[in-house]
């Protein structure tokens, strides 16, 4: 089949459950052993993936699927449908997930008329319990139909249990404020290559001018906004941001943002806020400013730049070097 043609669609036998679902781990019997980080790495399905994987359903964010391995190694998918900004955590369970079972987690999307597209928004082998895939926060900035695929290396014919569970954005039902003083805590995904792609070119156009794009994520269930202090302070505590500490930064509006970077690096301005459907009035900045010498003629001047995206939950760390030469 071709990329623009749609998946072929088939029921899993074991079918839907709840977010209670899912049968409890069976007991080890005497043949069986519990195993841990001795199987392969699983890897992302192999691409073009919409000839041969199947969607066994769909994934409710609140709730979880059960389907089963088979007898050889295998990948299957499930839609995960959801608003714009939506956080998630994806899990394949220790509860209602065979003994010695090892997957891999990949999520893809939004789908659009060419599919969900083959390159993973996020994806994980074995950060869950011994061999099994844990997603601990997925930020899904459009609105759509995502696809979330499960992998496994050993065929042993057991069951796996995935669940979707709700950590922020907007599939919190009725959200409360946030307490007072809350910490951002962040968690560092890579950059889109759009980005990338513009940093690149920045970063090509002169010797003595560089930038560094950087992006954090942070879940975030409540009704009232992150504090760009809480942003700047999870930054700063970080060891590659530490040589900032001291310094006594400003504060501005994404607009006047604009005219603080270097000239080859600003279509990043509004490629930031396209790329998580973020609003300019949303977005804050903070930045801390550095100048110093290396010696003769080797003056030094750094910037950071903290951006906080308060509504799609993303702190994008933007850094500008120049250096006389």
């Amino acid at each position: 089949m071709t990329r623009g043609t749609a998946v072929v669609v088939c029921m899993s036998a074991v079918g839907l459950m709840g977010a209670c679902g899912g049968q409890p781990e069976q007991t080890p019997g005497s043949s069986d052993t519990v195993t841990t980080a001795t199987q392969q790495l699983v890897p992302a399905p192999p691409t073009p993936f919409d000839s041969y994987l199947y969607i066994a359903g769909n994934l409710p964010v609140g709730g979880a699927v059960s389907s089963n391995t088979g007898t050889s190694a295998a990948y299957e998918g499930f839609k995960l449908t959801v608003a714009a900004h939506t956080q998630v955590a994806l899990e394949v369970t220790h509860l209602g997930t065979g003994v010695g079972v090892d997957t891999g987690l990949f999520v893809y999307g939004p789908k659009t008329q060419n599919g969900y597209g083959y390159r993973p928004l996020y994806q994980d082998d074995d950060s869950g319990y011994g061999e099994l895939s844990k997603i601990p926060l997925a930020t899904f900035d459009a609105a759509g139909e995502y696809l979330v695929v499960v992998g496994w290396s050993n065929g042993l014919g057991k069951q796996y249990r995935l669940q979707a569970s709700c950590v922020g954005g907007a599939c919190v039902a009725n959200p409360t404020p946030a307490p007072a003083n809350t910490p951002v805590k962040l968690a560092a995904f890579p950059l889109e290559g759009n980005l990338q792609a513009l940093v690149n070119t920045g970063n090509a156009y002169r010797e003595d001018m560089y930038s560094f794009l950087d992006r954090y994520d942070f879940a975030w269930p409540y009704s009232t906004s992150a504090s760009l202090d809480a942003a700047a302070a999870a930054v700063l505590a970080r060891s590659e941001y530490s040589g900032y500490r001291n310094d006594v930064p400003d504060t501005y509006t994404y607009a006047a943002f604009l005219s603080q970077m270097y000239g080859q690096f600003q279509p990043l301005h509004q490629a930031i806020l396209d790329t998580y459907g973020e609003s300019a009035a949303n977005a804050q900045v903070r930045t801390y400013f550095r100048e110093f010498s290396t010696g003769p003629n080797g003056d030094n001047w750094r910037t950071l730049n903290i951006i906080l995206l308060p509504v799609s939950r993303h702190v994008l760390v933007y850094e500008q070097t120049a250096h006389e030469i």
